[in-house]
Formats: structure tokens, C-alpha cells, sequence
């Protein structure tokens, strides 16, 4: 196997970690809702004045709020601790060409949405497509040369995630919080472990060939996503767009299950089962 080809799927573990939930759970199906208290609204922000309500969630934001309808509601399906054929599935899945393909239509709709409650979460620490071109320009120039993203060819699955994402910038654009959430989040959780298992296992100086992984101004991880969490839960959204907010990342698993479909089974899933073994390991995950 090629030196990208190992690297695709090694940053393919780092988006295995998409949005772990309090319970260390990952799932992908609709599911019960977890209702917030109607709020009072202005254009962008929600006004909750409950005191006792907000010194309890100024601590935990995922206590409450839309930050606790996507946890519970991507959490209550199927663990991936549950399903093997899944956990496979997720590290040999993700190739170079689809992750790119993915964060460019992302960040591409993003620039040009009017949606600004997307734009109020949208940060440039988070951004991935310059990172991702970075590495992809290390691990493919030299073969294909500096073109290469004219000459990479996406997999059927990940066209039709990429429509997706188009969709909804048309029809519905805050639906886009929903990919917001499950991947960007998902590569901050992953990323320095991720980052630094395949700098090891791909023998990489400098940084070379992991900019993905590296999140240039987020000093701690930890209280950047909580402070992310307190500025989701800030959204002025009804019931209903918080519920199709949810399905939406839901529908994120499914339509990486269906990248993961179109991977035949190879002799480098074992090198992944003992990945999947060593991240439970570190994150506590039963």
C-alpha cells in the first residue's frame, strides 16, 4: 500500500472520533428528541433567563439545549462499540480524495451562506480545507502533480455527501450546524491523538503530511468546545429546526457508512482493529 494510501486511512481514524458523546457512545439514527424549554427570541441569539438553569449550564453547556438534543440524539442508536463491522468500516473508509472533497464543499457553502447562525459558529481555527490541501499536496504532488485535484476522482458515496451539503446551502441552510457539529468537532476530539499515531506509524518529520490534524490557535481543546457548545446553545432556533439539526447529523453517520460501504475488506482492517483498541483504551471508551 502507498504512503497516501496509509495516510488516508489513518486520517480516517481521526474522524472515527465524530462528536464522542458523555457516555464515550457514537450512533447514527434518528432517535428520541431530548426537547429544550421554549425559549424568548431575537434575530440570532435565544434570551433564556432562567438563572438557576444558566450558572449550572455556563459550566456544562451540553447539559442543555441543542448542545444536549445532538449529544443524546446521535448518542441513544447504535454504539460503535457495538458494532464491529461499523468500527472497520470507519477506519478503512476515508480516503485523501473524499475527505477533501467533503471539507471543500463544507467551507465552500459556508463562505457564501447568508445563514448567520452558521457564520456565528463557523471559526477560522476550525477550518480544515487549507490544512487538508497542505498534506494533500505532499502526499500526491510528486505523483500527480500540482494539479492533483483536478486528477482525484471522489467516490460515488462521497459525491452524493457533497450534493447533500449542497442541498441544504440552498433549501436549508442551518441544517449546515449539523456538519459543523459532527465533523468539526470530531477532528478536534481526534486530532492530536490521530495526529500523532500517524506521524509514528508513517515516520514523519516536521509536521509534514499531518496539517490536518494540527489546529493552529486552540490552545486547549477542551475549553474551546465548551465555549462552542455555550455559542450553539446561543442560537435563537424553533423546536423543529433544532430536530432537523439533529436528524441532519444523524444523517452525516449514514452517509459516511456509505462511503465505508464502497471499501472492500483488506488485510489492513487487523492494523485497525488494534487502532480502534488502543483509542477505546485512551478515552475510557467500555
Amino acid at each position: 500500500m502507498s504512503c497516501h494510501g496509509i495516510m488516508a486511512v489513518m486520517r480516517a481514524a481521526a474522524s472515527m472520533l465524530l462528536v464522542l458523546s458523555p457516555s464515550g457512545a457514537f450512533a447514527f439514527a434518528p432517535v428520541a428528541r431530548t426537547r429544550s424549554r421554549p425559549l424568548a427570541s431575537g434575530p440570532l441569539f435565544s434570551t433564556a433567563t432562567d438563572t438557576d438553569a444558566s450558572i449550572e449550564t455556563e459550566k456544562n453547556p451540553r447539559l442543555s439545549g441543542l448542545a444536549l438534543m445532538l449529544d443524546d440524539g446521535t448518542r441513544k442508536s447504535h454504539s460503535i462499540a457495538e458494532n464491529t463491522q461499523f468500527v472497520t468500516g470507519f477506519f478503512a473508509g476515508l480516503a485523501d480524495r473524499d475527505s477533501y472533497r467533503i471539507y471543500e464543499a463544507m467551507e465552500i457553502c459556508m463562505d457564501t451562506t447568508n445563514e448567520e447562525r452558521v457564520k456565528y459558529l463557523d471559526s477560522p481555527q476550525l477550518r480544515r480545507l487549507p490544512s487538508i490541501r497542505k498534506d494533500m499536496d505532499f502526499f500526491y504532488a510528486e505523483e500527480l502533480g500540482s494539479d492533483w485535484d483536478k486528477k482525484i476522482e471522489p467516490s460515488q458515496a462521497s459525491k452524493q455527501y457533497v450534493a447533500r451539503i449542497q442541498e441544504i446551502s440552498e433549501t436549508k441552510p442551518h441544517l449546515l450546524i449539523a456538519h459543523q457539529y459532527t465533523r468539526y468537532l470530531g477532528d478536534l476530539f481526534g486530532g492530536q491523538m490521530m495526529g500523532g499515531m500517524a506521524a509514528r506509524s508513517l515516520d514523519l518529520n516536521d509536521g509534514e503530511g499531518t496539517e490536518f490534524y494540527r489546529f493552529e490557535g486552540i490552545e486547549s481543546t477542551s475549553a474551546f468546545i465548551t465555549e462552542w457548545y455555550k455559542d450553539l446553545n446561543k442560537l435563537d432556533l424553533t423546536e423543529k429546526q433544532k430536530e432537523e439539526i439533529v436528524d441532519e447529523a444523524n444523517l452525516v453517520f449514514a452517509l459516511n457508512i456509505a462511503i465505508f460501504q464502497e471499501i472492500e475488506g483488506s488485510p489492513i482492517k487487523a492494523m485497525f482493529t488494534l487502532a480502534i483498541s488502543t483509542l477505546k483504551q485512551k478515552l475510557g471508551i467500555s
